[in-house]
């Protein structure tokens, strides 16, 4: 809970990005070991590159401030002026980067349906899309797949192995190269019991977040093959991602990195909130990981007086968005559930 007031605790469910760092963190911040990761190398980022690598199944990793600047150095690297792109209806690439990959990057975005379950396509609607590979020189060309694991918009839906890997081979028959938005995959390889590198099996690049969820005040991994990192190197320097002792905020993320298991614990404390929504009269959706989507006949009107009630939420794909977190207890939600029940919710 964060304290307002000496009467008033806000119930904050905006997002996993509202955690703060807690003490075992904030030590192995101030004890971190830096140097210049511009000149050099930081010795703490260094650590952070290659365990983020070695857990995500890639050859190698760069650290990166955000999410955002990660997907967009991966979508720098992998388009050219007139391609195309495909991405999953809402994708963060989509919707969330303000068209970044459009105006940096220079590809034309195209959304697809979730024909194939929530946050993905099926192979087919793939396939339709890519379309012929001998259209005319001035058409565009569709040279790369986005796909989203979790996918937020979608609820933190998960991607199983088995349909990665039919969207995957679609993708790679039609000469396509694969990025994989997994700045919730530590929550997708939780919620399968599965390692985060079997998630990404045969992508070109993947992005990683240790902001949401795992506690970290900041930071990102885009991880790829060792050619790719260097490339993605420079990006990072053009794009002023380029920081000097960082080692400092890459501490937190490798004591991140050893908190993923913790992660059951939001999933738990998801499918509560929910199941409390629905005995209120809510339709929540059955959350996969620790995103509960709810429809509503206001949006706005609803996250007034939500806010009212001391509960915090955000507006996502149409519906009321409650994330879970490691600062919000069991106790917590069920304190939210009373509140939202003496307020005449929904």
């Amino acid at each position: 809970m964060t304290v307002t007031s000496a009467a008033t605790q806000l119930i904050d469910f905006r997002s996993d990005t509202v955690t703060r760092p807690d003490e075992q963190m904030r030590r192995a911040m101030a004890s971190a070991e830096v140097g210049d990761n511009v000149i050099d190398v930081d010795p703490t980022v260094r650590e952070l590159e290659e365990r983020a690598a070695a857990v995500l199944g890639m050859p190698a990793a760069l650290w990166t401030p955000s999410g955002t600047m990660a997907n967009l150095i991966a979508l720098s690297i992998h388009l050219q002026r007139g391609d195309r792109f495909l991405a999953p209806n809402n994708a963060h690439v989509l919707n969330n980067e303000l068209g970044s990959a459009a105006w940096l990057a220079g590809g034309m975005p195209e959304a697809l349906p979730h024909d194939g379950g929530p946050g993905r396509p099926k192979p087919e609607t793939v396939a339709a899309a890519i379309g012929s590979r001998s259209g005319p020189y001035y058409a565009l060309r569709t040279t790369l797949l986005c796909l989203e694991n979790t996918h937020n918009a979608a609820g933190g839906a998960v991607i199983p192995p088995h349909e990665h890997a039919q969207l995957l081979s679609t993708a790679r028959q039609a000469g396509l190269q694969v990025h994989l938005d997994g700045a919730r995959v530590w929550h997708a390889a939780v919620a399968l019991g599965l390692p985060p590198a079997a998630l990404t099996v045969g992508v070109d690049s993947v992005s990683a977040c240790f902001s949401k969820g795992l506690g970290a005040p900041a930071g990102s991994v885009v991880a790829g093959s060792r050619e790719f990192v260097e490339r993605a190197r420079r990006m990072r320097q053009m794009l002023g991602g380029g920081m000097r002792q960082i080692g400092v905020l890459a501490a937190a993320c490798l004591v991140a990195l050893d908190r993923v298991p913790d992660l059951a614990a939001e999933h738990d404390k998801a499918r509560r909130l929910a199941d409390g929504l629905r005995e209120l009269g809510w339709q929540a959706d059955t959350p996969e990981t620790n995103i509960v989507l709810a429809p509503v006949t206001d949006i706005a009107v609803t996250l007034e007086s939500l806010q009212a009630q001391g509960v915090l939420a955000l507006p996502m794909a149409g519906k009321v968005r409650f994330v879970l977190h490691r600062d919000v207890s069991a106790a917590d939600v069920d304190e939210a559930l009373r509140r939202i029940k003496a307020g005449g919710h929904p």
